[in-house]
């Protein structure tokens, strides 16, 4: 049976509780200790697949096809375990739940309450695989005393205690604002976020406190004896030149010593940081500088690119280079040259996306990138715009485009070389699909096999012919178009099993050009960067050296 560590929030809800998880999940990792994290989501009442990346960031998509939150990418990233959709819940899959167990019977004509049915319904969440690890971190999303985490809080403490003394701890962050005027720390917000937790049952073992500034011995004594904690459970969470320092700096402040000592675990094993020192140097140690163009529509919100830019950094500790990320909106390719505005880059990645705004402008940049001899990383729609670019000005399909954009405009303007995926393999069985579907869940998604052409340039990057990459997308580029476009240079490189849907492309004339339609960037670790950013890192360093 799985140790469980609650991880909580207090006083503002932004308090990077995704980052003390996942490293805390690391560092135990570090000691021998095997682990899995959850998130648990009282704010979001819908799935997440369909909303804007504008307003929840970046849709992180596991291997068994969920589509989650991108706290499940931070969980990858430093623990590398990889993410499954029991890992992460939402009120609104919980409320969901319930209601269909309702509609079925299953309570027997009870009135349908928040205590228990709901709680239940959180709680049996939370037993999921847990005789699979040693530790089951769960952070709570959110900030305590949101009347949204009520039902959330209320679970975890009556699960706590019901399990066996000593089985679940609780881990709090916490701000200390620094005011400048008087040049001191505060501790009272803290203190009513512990006191906050305290109302509603829950006493923190373990206190995390965010802060710009050291934390002097006198406020340390203050938090454990107003928070009733223990001195040296009282942790500092400073902010860091880099998210991959987390682990080194909490094991610094003795964040999984306290962990530990709170389960009365001793002697604990020691950790072992090679791993991550490694992965510090490497951060902090580069031998030089590239410059990376993402080209793409939702620039105002860096979240949106999140695994993407996370990627790049992966593939710029591999090179030992430091990857400079620029942002460039796609939309204004539409109304000017591309060429002043891309230069000046060593490299150029045209993300995912959905919709027709901004796609004319990734047409460009794809087709600045063929012709001027740029590496090029395009992904899904990345991807469809290269062979839409293709397309348009090497095969002679003038009027290329995508089912999608037809379908937005209600007409029909596009000569369709990009179509809407109605049916696929995924392993035994056929899935089918009608544009008049729901937008969530419907997609191609989760981890599907890939066969790689012998020779390829890809295959060589893999070092395999035989590949599994992770999906989300509901277009594919029609392979009914595959001869004409290798005869002018844009060879179709990587296949579905089956042979029917297009998986890679590349450009051999040219030094670094690839298109994928999956997300390579889900699967890339900082001790284990992706295969095709490692590369695509490594072609922007060579063309760095020309310029």
């Amino acid at each position: 049976m799985a140790r469980y560590i609650f991880i909580t929030g207090g006083v503002v809800s932004s308090l990077g509780k995704g980052l003390a998880s996942a490293a805390l999940g690391a560092l135990l990792q570090a000691r021998g200790y095997s682990v899995r994290l959850r998130k648990l989501d009282p704010y979001l009442n819908v799935d997440p697949g369909t909303m804007s990346p504008f307003e929840h960031g970046e849709v992180f998509v596991t291997d068994d096809g969920a589509e989650t939150d991108l706290d499940l990418g931070h969980y990858e990233r430093f623990t590398g375990v990889a993410g499954r959709g029991t890992d992460t819940v939402s009120s609104g899959r919980i409320y969901t739940n319930v209601l269909e167990k309702e509609r079925r019977g299953d309570y027997l004509g009870k009135t349908i309450q928040v205590v228990p049915h709901v709680t239940n319904e959180i709680k049996d969440f939370l037993r999921i695989g847990d005789d699979e690890v040693d530790f089951m971190l769960c952070e709570i999303g959110g900030t305590v005393g949101d009347i949204e985490g009520l039902p959330f809080f209320e679970a975890i403490r009556q699960f706590a205690h019901e399990r066996p003394r000593g089985e679940c701890i609780f881990m709090h962050l916490t701000l200390l604002p620094y005011l400048n005027a008087s040049g001191e720390l505060k501790t009272k917000p803290t203190q009513h976020s512990v006191k906050e937790l305290q109302s509603i049952g829950i006493a923190p073992d373990v206190l995390v406190c965010r802060s710009e500034h050291p934390i002097p011995v006198k406020e340390r004594e203050k938090l454990a004896l107003f928070c009733n904690v223990r001195p040296e459970s009282v942790i500092a969470a400073y902010d860091l030149p880099s998210i991959y320092d987390a682990p080194l700096a909490y094991h610094k402040e003795g964040l999984d010593q306290a962990v530990l000592d709170a389960f009365g675990i001793k002697p604990a094993p020691k950790p072992k940081l090679a791993t991550w020192e490694d992965v510090s140097d490497r951060v902090h140690n580069p031998d030089g500088e590239v410059k990376v163009a993402i080209v793409g529509k939702y620039t105002q919100l860096e979240d949106a690119y999140k695994s993407i830019a996370e990627a790049l950094t992966h593939g710029g500790m591999s090179n030992r280079v430091k990857v400079k990320v620029e942002w460039v909106d796609a939309e204004l390719f539409e109304r000017e040259d591309p060429a002043p505005y891309l230069e000046g880059f060593n490299a150029i990645l045209v993300p995912g996306g959905f919709g027709e705004r901004g796609t004319e402008g990734k047409i460009k940049a794809a087709q600045f990138a063929r012709e001027h001899k740029v590496p090029y990383l395009g992904i899904c729609l990345g991807m469809q715009m290269a062979v839409i670019e293709a397309a348009r000005n090497l095969a002679g399909v003038s009027d290329a485009g995508s089912e999608e954009f037809d379908h937005e405009a209600g007409k029909k303007r596009f000569t369709p070389v990009v179509y809407h995926l109605k049916e696929w393999v995924e392993g035994n069985r056929t899935i089918k699909r009608e544009e008049t579907d729901d937008k969530g869940g419907t997609m191609r998604l989760g981890a599907y096999n890939a066969t790689l052409t012998e020779g390829s340039q890809v295959a060589e990057i893999y070092g395999s012919t035989s590949i599994s990459e992770r999906h989300r997308h509901r277009y594919e580029v029609d392979i009914k178009y595959r001869e004409d476009l290798e005869a002018k240079g844009l060879k179709f490189s990587g296949m579905s099993p089956d042979g029917r849907l297009p998986e890679i492309v590349e450009v051999p004339d040219h030094p670094w050009y690839i298109g994928v339609q999956f997300h390579p960037e889900l699967k890339s670790k900082p001790f284990e960067p992706h295969p095709l950013f490692r590369e695509f890192v490594k072609a922007a360093v060579e063309q760095s050296r020309l310029v």
